[in-house]
C-alpha cells in the first residue's frame, strides 16, 4: 500500500490507516488532529452566506471555501435530542432523550469519554441541555466546562456552571453578551491548554445559544441590518433560493408558505393575550408579506434584523477562535466543524423577564420570537421549522474543515449524513473501536456510519436509513416521525391525522409532491421498516441495566 495512493495526500494520514504502516507511538500521537464542534441553535438551514444567505458571515464562509460543505445532513429537530445524539452517537429514542424523557441507560458513553482513551483534553462551553447526563464534566466526561444553565437571556440574568460548581448569576452590572462570553471561556480552555498540554490534542465543543429566542442582540450588530428586511420574507425566500440554485446547492423550487401553520405545541398563552403583550405588529401566521400594515412591515422587519445581527455576532467570534488556533500554530491540523442543532423556529412566546412594548427591540428588557415567516425563510429551501420532521425542521448545513487533510477545498458533498454519525467519524479518524461492554453493561451498535471517506471522496458513505421520531411537547402528544432511505423519504405529523407521505427527495426535497398514492408498495415497506426500527430503539431504550456478568 502507497502512501500517495490516497486521495488525501497533504502529508497527513488518518489514524484510522495508521495500522498499515509501521509508524511507533510517538509518530501516531503527533498526528492525532485537534477537534472543535461548533453548533448553533435554531438557525435556519441558509441563514449563512456560504449556503445562500444575505448575512455578513465571512469568517464561516472562508472555512467552507477552504473546506467542505455537506447538502444532505441531518439533526433531530429540537435541542435536546439533537445534543444527546451527537455526544452519544445514538438516535435519542434509544438513550432516553426524546419526550417524555427516561434515565439515560447505563452502557451510554460519551465522545469526551471515548477521545480521552487516547490522549485527548476535553472542554465545552455554551449550551449542554443533555438533560439525563446533567453535569459535563461528571456525566459527560469533559475535562473542563462552562455550561450555560438558565436559558433565555443574553445581556445578563443568565447562569454559568463552570466545572460542575454551583451556577454563577451574570447581573446587571456585568452586561455582557452571552455569545460572546462563551467564546471567552472556550478561548481560556485553548490558552490553558496550550501553556500546559500543548502536546496532547484537544477536542472542543462550543455550543453556542444563539440564535434562539429571545431575539436580542448588540445595537452595533443591529444597525448593520436594521433597513435590510422591509421587503419581507417572500422577496427574501426567492433571493436565497436563487443564490442556492446559483451554487449548486439545491434543484428544486421552495415549497410555498403554509399560512395555517406555525408550530406544534400549544401557546405559553392564548393568541390575543400573547399579540397584546408583544404589540400590534406581531402576527402568529406566515402570511403573505403585502397583506401586512406598515407599521407590521416595520415590527417584523426589525426582528429580522436582530436575527442576523445574532447570527452576525456568532461569525465574529468563530473568527476569535480561528485566530486563537492560528496564534496557537495549530490551525492546520485542527478539524473544525460547524452545524445547527435544528431548523429556525415558528415559536412565539414570552418568557425569561417577559417583554417591555416600549423597549428598544433587541435590548435585554425584550422577548420576540423569530416566528413563522421569517421561520420559513430561514430554513429556504425546505418545508417546515423546527420540531417538525420536514427538512426544514431536521436538515442542517454542515462545513468540515481540516487543511492538513481535506484537498478538495470548496468542494460540496451530497452524500447523506446525520448527527448521529460524529460519534462513529471522530472514533475512525483517531483509531478507536466501540466497546462491547461500558460500565458493566452490553452496549449496542452504533448506529452511525463513519463520514471519513466523504471528506475525501464523494458518494462514498452510505445509510441503509437515517430515522426520526420526535414528540413535540403538547397535550395533544404531536409526534412527527419520518424515514429516510436512499432518495426516498416517508415523514408524518400528528397534525395530519398520522398520515403518511412519501417524497422523492432528489428532486423534491422541498416535499411538495407526495407519491404514496402512486407508490403504495414503497410507502408500506418504509413504514415497516420506520416501525421496526422504533420499537428497536425503543426496546434499547430499556436495556440499560443489563449486566454483563449474566452472560
Amino acid at each position: 500500500m502507497q502512501i500517495n495512493s490516497f486521495p488525501w495526500a497533504k502529508g497527513i494520514i488518518p489514524v484510522a490507516l495508521l495500522g498499515s504502516f509501521h509508524l511507533n507511538a510517538q509518530e501516531e500521537e503527533r498526528k492525532l488532529p485537534n477537534i472543535i464542534i461548533i453548533m448553533t441553535d435554531d438557525m435556519g438551514y441558509s441563514d449563512l452566506g456560504c449556503y445562500g444567505g444575505e448575512i455578513n458571515t465571512p469568517n464561516i464562509d472562508k472555512l467552507a471555501e477552504n473546506g467542505l460543505r455537506f447538502t444532505n445532513f441531518y439533526n433531530c429537530g429540537r435541542s435536546w435530542p439533537t445534543r444527546a445524539s451527537l455526544l452519544s452517537g445514538y438516535y435519542p429514542n434509544a438513550i432516553g432523550m426524546d419526550h417524555p424523557r427516561k434515565p439515560s441507560p447505563s452502557w451510554v458513553k460519551t465522545l469526551p469519554q471515548y477521545l480521552k482513551g487516547v490522549g485527548y483534553k476535553t472542554y465545552h462551553s455554551g449550551k449542554w441541555h443533555y438533560m439525563n447526563k446533567p453535569q459535563p464534566r461528571s456525566d459527560g466526561g469533559f475535562d473542563q466546562s462552562c455550561m450555560l444553565a438558565r436559558h433565555g437571556f443574553y445581556f445578563y440574568d443568565y447562569d454559568l456552571v463552570l466545572n460542575d460548581q454551583p451556577p454563577e448569576r451574570h447581573t446587571k452590572k456585568d452586561d455582557k453578551f452571552l455569545t460572546t462570553v462563551l467564546t471567552d471561556h472556550a478561548l481560556s480552555f485553548l490558552d490553558e491548554h496550550h501553556q500546559n498540554d500543548s502536546d496532547k490534542p484537544f477536542f472542543l465543543y462550543l455550543a453556542y445559544f444563539a440564535p434562539h429566542f429571545p431575539l436580542q442582540a448588540r445595537s452595533e450588530d443591529i444597525d448593520k441590518y436594521r433597513d435590510r428586511y422591509i421587503d419581507g420574507w417572500d422577496q427574501l425566500k426567492q433571493e436565497r433560493w436563487k443564490r442556492m440554485k446559483n451554487a449548486g446547492l439545491v434543484n428544486h423550487s421552495p415549497p410555498p408558505r403554509e399560512p395555517y401553520v406555525n408550530q406544534t405545541y400549544e401557546h405559553l398563552m392564548t393568541d390575543k393575550i400573547l399579540l397584546d403583550s408583544l404589540g400590534t405588529g406581531e402576527v402568529l401566521y406566515p402570511v403573505a408579506w403585502e397583506s401586512l400594515s406598515d407599521k407590521e412591515k416595520q415590527f417584523q422587519s426589525m426582528k429580522m434584523a436582530i436575527h442576523a445581527a445574532m447570527v452576525d455576532r456568532i461569525d465574529q467570534e468563530v473568527g476569535r477562535v480561528v485566530g486563537q488556533l492560528k496564534s496557537m500554530g495549530v490551525f492546520e491540523n485542527t478539524l473544525i466543524f460547524f452545524l445547527s442543532d435544528n431548523g429556525a423556529s415558528a415559536e412565539i412566546m414570552i418568557r425569561g423577564n417577559g417583554h417591555d412594548r416600549n423597549a428598544e427591540p433587541g435590548s435585554a428588557e425584550t422577548f420576540l420570537c423569530l416566528g413563522p415567516g421569517w421561520a420559513n425563510a430561514s430554513n429556504t429551501p425546505f418545508r417546515r421549522y423546527k420540531s417538525w420532521t420536514h427538512e426544514g425542521g431536521v436538515a442542517t448545513p454542515l462545513i468540515v474543515h481540516w487543511p492538513q487533510a481535506i484537498s478538495s477545498i470548496g468542494a460540496l458533498r451530497d452524500d447523506p449524513g446525520h448527527v448521529i454519525d460524529f460519534v462513529p467519524t471522530l472514533l475512525d479518524l483517531v483509531g478507536l473501536q466501540q466497546e462491547s461492554v461500558w460500565q458493566g453493561s452490553l452496549v449496542p451498535t452504533l448506529p452511525g456510519k463513519s463520514l471519513v471517506p466523504a471528506f475525501f471522496t464523494e458518494g462514498s458513505v452510505n445509510h441503509e436509513y437515517l430515522y426520526f421520531n420526535h414528540h413535540a411537547m403538547s397535550e395533544n402528544g404531536i409526534q412527527n416521525r419520518a424515514l429516510r432511505m436512499g432518495h426516498w423519504k416517508i415523514v408524518s405529523s400528528g397534525t395530519d391525522n398520522d398520515k403518511w407521505s412519501l417524497y422523492n427527495l432528489e428532486n423534491d426535497r422541498g416535499e411538495q409532491i407526495d407519491l404514496s398514492e402512486d407508490k403504495p408498495e414503497l410507502l408500506k415497506i418504509m413504514f415497516k421498516k420506520w416501525m421496526e426500527v422504533d420499537e428497536e430503539y425503543e426496546n434499547i431504550s430499556n436495556q440499560g441495566k443489563i449486566i454483563y456478568d449474566l452472560y
